[in-house]
C-alpha cells in the first residue's frame, strides 16, 4: 500500500484518537466543576445512577455505531426500545414464572425483526436509511401506541426477580453495566479485528470500491441493521427492569441522544472511521452532562440545546479533516 493511500487513514485515526481523549479530558473538567459545586455528585449512588443509565445508552450506541460506520443512520432506535419494553413488561406481567434470559431473548427478537426491516428496505428497496429509519420510527411507535391502547405496565405488576435484576450486582458491578461492557467491547472486537469488521469499514469509505471488491455489501449490510435492532431491544428489556413502569412513549427522542453519542464519540457521519468505544464514552459524556445540570439546578432544557450543538460540531470536525485530506491528496498528486 502506497503512502499516498495511507495518508487518509491515518489522519482519519488520529482525529478519532484526539477526539475519545477530548472527551475523557471533558468528562474529568465537568466531573470535577461538578463536585467542587457539589460533593453529593460523586456520592455512591450518583456514580451508580449515572453508570446504570449509561449502560441502556451506550447498548444503543454500540448498534448505532455500527450503522454509521457504514454510511448510513437509524433513527428508529428509540422506537424499537419502547416497542421491545412494552413487549417485553406485558409479556413478564402476564407471565411472571418466566426467567429474565427468555425476557433478554425476546427482546433482542424483537429488536432484531425490526432491523431486518430496516436493513431489507434501505438495501433492497434502495431508499435512504433516513428516510426509511425515520418512517419506521413513527411506524414501529404506532404500533405500541395502538397496542397499549393508552395503558401502562406497572411495576407492581412485574415479578420481582425482573424489577432486581437492575440492581443486583456481581463484585459490586451492576448487571446493566456488565452487559453494557460486553456489548460495547464485543462490537467494538468485531469490527477491529475480524474481517466483517474490516468490511463494514471498508463500505463506509466507498461503498462503489467495496463492491467492485468483491465484499457482500448487502449481507454485511442487512447485518448491520440487525445489531442496531437487536441492540435497542436487548436495551428495552434492560429500560422496563430500570424504571418498571413502562408506557407506549418509553424511549421517545432518546435517538437523538444515541446519534449524538456515536457522533460526539468519534464517529464520523460520513462514514468509514471511528471506534464503538468512542461511542461508547459519548454516551458516558451524555449522562454525565444530564446529570450534571441537575446537581447544578440549570433547566433541563439546556441539555438537548447541548447535545444538538455537540453534534454540530462533531460534524464540523469532521468536515474539517475531510477537506485536509483531500487537500493533502491534491498536493501528493501534483507533486508525482
Amino acid at each position: 500500500m502506497t503512502a499516498t493511500a495511507t495518508a487518509p487513514r491515518h489522519l482519519l485515526s488520529g482525529l478519532v484518537k484526539v477526539r475519545e481523549l477530548g472527551i475523557i479530558l471533558a468528562l474529568v473538567l465537568l466531573v470535577g466543576y461538578t463536585a467542587a459545586s457539589n460533593p453529593r455528585f460523586l456520592s455512591g449512588q450518583s456514580i451508580r445512577d449515572i453508570l446504570l443509565n449509561t449502560a441502556i445508552l451506550a447498548v444503543m450506541a454500540a448498534g448505532q455505531a455500527v450503522v454509521v460506520i457504514t454510511r448510513n443512520i437509524d433513527l428508529s432506535v428509540g422506537s424499537v426500545l419502547g416497542l421491545s419494553a412494552f413487549t417485553v413488561a406485558t409479556m413478564m406481567s402476564d407471565n411472571p414464572g418466566l426467567p429474565m434470559v427468555v425476557a433478554i431473548l425476546v427482546g433482542l427478537a424483537v429488536g432484531g425483526a425490526a432491523g431486518v426491516l430496516n436493513g431489507v428496505l434501505v438495501r433492497y428497496g434502495r431508499v435512504p436509511a433516513l428516510v426509511v429509519t425515520l418512517g419506521t420510527l413513527y411506524m414501529f411507535r404506532g404500533v405500541t401506541y395502538s397496542w397499549a391502547g393508552g395503558q401502562q405496565v406497572n411495576a407492581d405488576e412485574l415479578p420481582r426477580h425482573f424489577l432486581t435484576f437492575a440492581n443486583d450486582a456481581v463484585l459490586g458491578i451492576p448487571w446493566l453495566v456488565l452487559i453494557a461492557l460486553v456489548v460495547v467491547g464485543g462490537v467494538a472486537l468485531l469490527m477491529r479485528n475480524y474481517r466483517v469488521g474490516r468490511e463494514l469499514y471498508a463500505m463506509g469509505s466507498s461503498p462503489q470500491a467495496a463492491e467492485l471488491a468483491g465484499i457482500k455489501v448487502a449481507r454485511n449490510l442487512l447485518g448491520a441493521f440487525i445489531l442496531s435492532g437487536a441492540l435497542a431491544g436487548l436495551a428495552g428489556v434492560l429500560f422496563a427492569a430500570r424504571f418498571g413502569t413502562v408506557d407506549a412513549a418509553a424511549g421517545t427522542g432518546l435517538e437523538l441522544n444515541v446519534v449524538a453519542a456515536v457522533v460526539v464519540g468519534g464517529v464520523a457521519v460520513f462514514g468509514g472511521s471511528g471506534t464503538v468505544w468512542g461511542a461508547g464514552l459519548g454516551a458516558l459524556l451524555l449522562t454525565v452532562i444530564g446529570s450534571s445540570l441537575t446537581v447544578l439546578d440549570i433547566n433541563q432544557f439546556w441539555q438537548q440545546a447541548i447535545v444538538g450543538a455537540l453534534i454540530i460540531l462533531a460534524i464540523c470536525a469532521d468536515r474539517l479533516v475531510a477537506v485536509r485530506i483531500a487537500r493533502s491528496l491534491r498536493k501528493k498528486d501534483s507533486h508525482v
